[in-house]
């Protein structure tokens, strides 16, 4: 099956990029768009299909990646209508903000649709995506988790939750990235240079992220084991609660989210 991602932007040319690294895909069953191919120099040197022509790369395709400013889906949607077939054709669409109810009010009620909300990491294939389905059948669902597996790891929500989504894995890699300079601050503070600190933050950072998603442990368990009585990790963690670190991380997120649903 070809995928046709219309809109080979950052978000766009990465997730070809990122197909192509998983070896999901042959390099000619991709295709990809953008006004200026010319952008698109290195994957078409890899095999890629690239054009400026979106109904041409549909033509073919399967699957049709829809990755496209919000301010201009609509317009591009609507140019894509009639050569788009809910036989042949399913949109996955990962324009921020836009909701299937108005992918569906261009399309027509009844075609298959798929929302999905990656993140930046996608870039090196450790995206997590939340993804919510419309008229999709079980082999279609199936085939979209597949692909955004090649890409990091996938959850299947609400579509009601996409905002909070957005929040929480979106935003959220700020907000781990904020922690993470803090961490390099302190590193350097208490001795280290900033090459050697900000390794050792983000290392330590991953591995951390790695033992839950690998163990399906809890935070809490987690830290039980490196609280020893009158240490220095319990000290530290209970300074950092005395300044406020959990409840500000919580109201930070909920004042994100209620800017967005504003």
């Amino acid at each position: 099956m070809k995928i046709a991602i219309i809109g080979g932007g950052n978000l766009g040319a990465a997730i070809a990029e990122g197909l192509l690294a998983a070896g999901y895909c042959d390099p000619s069953s991709l295709i990809v768009t953008r006004r200026n191919t010319a952008a698109l120099a290195s994957l078409a040197a890899r095999g890629v299909q690239i054009t400026s022509d979106n109904n041409l790369a549909i033509a073919e395709a399967g699957i049709v990646i829809l990755a496209v400013k919000p301010y201009n889906y609509e317009e591009i949607l609507g140019a894509l209508k009639t050569s788009l077939n809910p036989a042949q054709h399913l949109l996955v669409s990962v324009v921020t903000g836009v909701w299937m109810q108005q992918l569906a009010n261009v399309l027509g009620t009844g075609f298959p649709l798929v929302r999905a909300m990656p993140n930046t990491a996608i870039a090196i294939r450790q995206s997590m995506t939340c993804l919510s389905f419309s008229n999709t059948s079980t082999q279609q669902i199936e085939q979209v988790i597949q692909l955004f597996d090649q890409l990091g790891r996938t959850v299947i929500i609400d579509e009601q939750l996409m905002d909070a989504a957005t929040v929480l894995g979106a935003c959220g890699t700020a907000f781990a990235m904020r922690y993470i300079r803090a961490n390099i601050q302190g590193g350097i503070e208490i001795g280290f240079d900033a090459q050697t600190a900000s390794l050792i933050a983000a290392q330590t950072v991953m591995g951390a992220a790695e033992l839950l998603l690998q163990t399906g442990s809890h935070p809490e368990k987690e830290i039980d084991k490196v609280t020893t009585p009158k240490g220095c990790t319990i000290a530290g963690l209970n300074e950092m609660e005395h300044q406020g670190f959990s409840s500000s991380l919580i109201r930070g997120i909920t004042v994100s989210y209620n800017k967005i649903v504003k």
